[in-house]
């Protein structure tokens, strides 16, 4: 069953890989339990929510069941987006009542402590595991008067996905990561990635980094890994458009200093106080970009035409006629640290590191550098 429409194109919602896995696990127990996989299964998410998934590829053999579900990521662009989550279903003789869980090929492996798994598991997070279990649980009970159930979760491709994500940065080998708390996913919320960025602080925090490197994109992240040579890789986390999420798990994990590297369009949007900056969720305010024009000298017809402006690139374009440019972005480094000062608690400091549009270094405001 596709997610309902929120009304517009592109507001279209989707399903978690953990939802997917759901899923897939229930149909198969269904399978292992009436000689049949069903075509379609009723499943409990973690929100409570029950849907109807269309299963896939349902097969039986005497060692067990096999069923997959494709993800349907609704409108959000989700690299998992079309993805088989398959799970197979055997029965683990001698053990009435119990059920293991595990990952199989295309799922990610744990090699680095601080990710919220044992080192050495699968990289199925917590709540999934139990949203898996629960709905196995809940077709299983004649099955399991007699013996346990072994489930394995396998992605077909999930290790080259996993390419597209942050796994291989945080230390998740192997594949891709079975994510979601609700089990729903929300155009434009990438939530997986937000939680990948989370995970990734946290497991910097516990491999006993103080200080972070925070990018907005690939070429903010080529900049500060040539800038910072020395530092492990794990340092730098590709934050995206979630400053706000970066900062607060930042802060709670008691990272001391963030160093937060961006181009003028992002500067501005963290000078506005915005958590979050994708295009998507949030306007440029160019009144603001041309205040900051006007505060370093820009004449009143320029300070006009910028407001009436739509990117940055533009303001720095016309500043530069004038030679103006490197003033601006020293105040526009400024705003945007203190824009950022309310996300994070006491004991984590920043740093802003403003380039143009080429990546190289202009400015910087905030904490000086290590």
């Amino acid at each position: 069953m596709n997610p309902k429409s929120k009304g517009d194109r592109g507001k279209r919602t989707g399903w978690t890989t953990g939802a997917c896995s759901a899923a897939a696990a229930r149909a198969a127990t269904l399978g292992l339990r009436w000689g049949q996989v069903p075509d379609q299964v009723a499943t409990l998410l973690p929100n409570g929510q029950r849907v109807t998934f269309a299963v896939v590829d349902g097969t039986m053999n005497h060692d067990g069941v096999r069923a997959a579900v494709i993800k349907d990521a609704g409108d959000d662009p989700d690299c998992t987006h079309g993805a088989h989550l398959v799970a197979r279903v055997e029965p683990w003789l001698g053990h009435p009542g119990e059920i293991v869980l595990h990952g199989g090929a295309g799922v990610g492996t744990v090699t680095r402590p601080g990710l919220g798994l044992p080192v050495g598991e699968a990289a199925i997070n917590p709540v999934p595991r139990q949203n898996i279990i629960a709905n196995v649980l809940e077709v299983a009970p004649p099955l399991l008067e007699s013996h346990g159930l072994v489930v394995t979760i396998s992605v077909p491709g999930g290790e080259a996905l996993a390419q597209k994500t942050l796994n291989p940065r945080l230390g998740i080998l192997g594949g891709i990561s079975i994510l979601g708390t609700s089990g729903v996913v929300y155009p434009y919320s990438t939530a997986a990635y937000k939680a990948a960025v989370v995970q990734a602080i946290h497991g910097a925090a516990a491999a006993g980094l103080k200080t972070l490197v925070l990018t907005t994109g690939r070429r903010t992240e080529r900049f500060a890994m040539n800038h910072f040579p020395q530092w492990p890789e794990w340092a730098f986390v590709q934050m995206g458009d979630f400053v706000g999420a970066a900062l607060a798990a930042a802060t709670a994990a008691r990272i001391q200093q963030v160093v937060l590297v961006a181009m003028g369009g992002k500067l501005a949007k963290m000078a506005q106080g915005l958590k979050n900056t994708h295009a998507h969720k949030t306007a440029l305010n160019m009144d603001h970009v041309a205040q900051l024009a006007a505060s370093v000298g820009a004449e009143a017809s320029m300070v006009a035409e910028i407001a009436q402006g739509t990117t940055v690139r533009f303001a720095v374009e016309a500043l530069a006629r004038v030679a103006l440019q490197v003033p601006f972005y020293q105040k526009l480094a400024q705003a945007a640290h203190a824009g950022v000062q309310p996300w994070l608690g006491v004991g984590t400091e920043a740093t802003v590191l403003a380039l143009d549009f080429e990546g190289g270094l202009i400015t910087w405001a905030g904490k000086p550098l290590p």
